[in-house]
Parts: C-alpha cells; sequence; structure tokens
C-alpha cells in the first residue's frame, strides 16, 4: 500500500497535465501563453515528483524489465517535451509532431504502471 500512495501525487498531477493538454487542444492558435505555462508547469512537476519516488525504487532490488520499462517511460517523456516546445509555437509544427505528443501519454502511462506492477510482483 506504501508504494501505491507514493505515486498518487505524481498520477494526480499527470491527470491534471492530461486536462490542461486537452483543454490546450481545444482552444484556438495563438495559445494563451498563461495556459501553456500551466500546462507545461504540471507537466514537469508531474515528472519531478515521479522520478523523485521512481528514484527510491531503483534503490531497492528492481527486477531488469522494469527497468527497460521505465527507459522507456523516459523516452516517452522526452519525446512528450520536445513535441510539447514544437507544438507551441506560433508556426505550426507538421502533423507527426502532434502525434508523437497524442501517442506519448498512453505509452507513458502504460509503461510506468507495468514497471511499477513488476517491482511490486517481485517482492
Amino acid at each position: 500500500m506504501e508504494t501505491f500512495t507514493r505515486f498518487v501525487m505524481p498520477g494526480l498531477a499527470f491527470v491534471f497535465a492530461l486536462v490542461t493538454g486537452f483543454w490546450l487542444s481545444r482552444i484556438a492558435r495563438p495559445f494563451s501563453t498563461v495556459v501553456v505555462t500551466v500546462h507545461k508547469l504540471i507537466a514537469l512537476g508531474s515528472v519531478v515528483t515521479a522520478v523523485a519516488q521512481i528514484a527510491r525504487l531503483l534503490k531497492l532490488n528492481v527486477p531488469t524489465f522494469s527497468i527497460v520499462l521505465l527507459i522507456l517511460a523516459v523516452l516517452c517523456t522526452l519525446g512528450l517535451f520536445i513535441s510539447g516546445a514544437l507544438l507551441s509555437q506560433p508556426k505550426s509544427a507538421p502533423i507527426f509532431v502532434l502525434r508523437v505528443h497524442q501517442a506519448a501519454p498512453p505509452l507513458l502511462l502504460a509503461s510506468t504502471i507495468a514497471s511499477i506492477w513488476l517491482w511490486i510482483g517481485g517482492k
């Protein structure tokens, strides 16, 4: 149960980042600087809190495949930050950048949950 509660805060921040991202996708360009900044800060906060919790897990015995899934989660996070930066520019980004930004969150969520699940199951 302790492991579950450790990830509630990053999970809630992730949900808020998704909500503000959907909100951004529904408003017209150019995006409001305030809305974009709030979205980016929430996303950054979710990453920082998740990394802090995952760093604690890495000090323990973590299954190898769990590490592979965490690496996938890191790559998704980098893809989200890079594609988000490109999408927030005044000039429209290519469609594949939008598709990366849309596909990365479910993959990030799935790989993170699977990694944590493997770690909990490995105890």
